[in-house]
């Protein structure tokens, strides 16, 4: 069990970056060229590049070639559930703690 929560934990430090988990967003319902992130992040092709052999790598998207372009794809869509209970989570705790600011200065 112990070996299952240090694939967890990698799996996790993955998505630990801003830029790995907006690019996760962006390949949720399709799979995508480097060209269509790059675009898309409006960041350059060697950070976009650097973001997603470190996804590769950990095993959350997968890549295949059509003449020049590299396109990518999430292996499991289930990443994508996780995300958004994820986000879920983070938006009911802002949600609580804006209640809370504002009944605080309302007093």
């Amino acid at each position: 069990m112990k070996e299952l929560y240090k694939i967890h934990a990698e799996m996790c430090k993955v998505f630990s970056n801003h830029i790995r988990l907006e690019i996760l967003n962006l390949l949720r319902d399709k799979e995508m060229s480097v060209t269509e992130l790059i675009e898309k992040t409006k960041l350059s092709q060697a950070n976009i590049s650097q973001h997603l052999s470190i996804m590769k790598n950990k095993g959350i998207v997968t890549s295949n070639r059509r003449g020049k372009n590299i396109y990518y794809q999430l292996t499991n869509l289930k990443i994508v559930k996780a995300f958004d209970i994820i986000k879920e989570v983070l938006t009911e705790r802002l949600r609580k703690n804006s209640k809370i600011v504002e009944e605080l200065y309302m007093k």
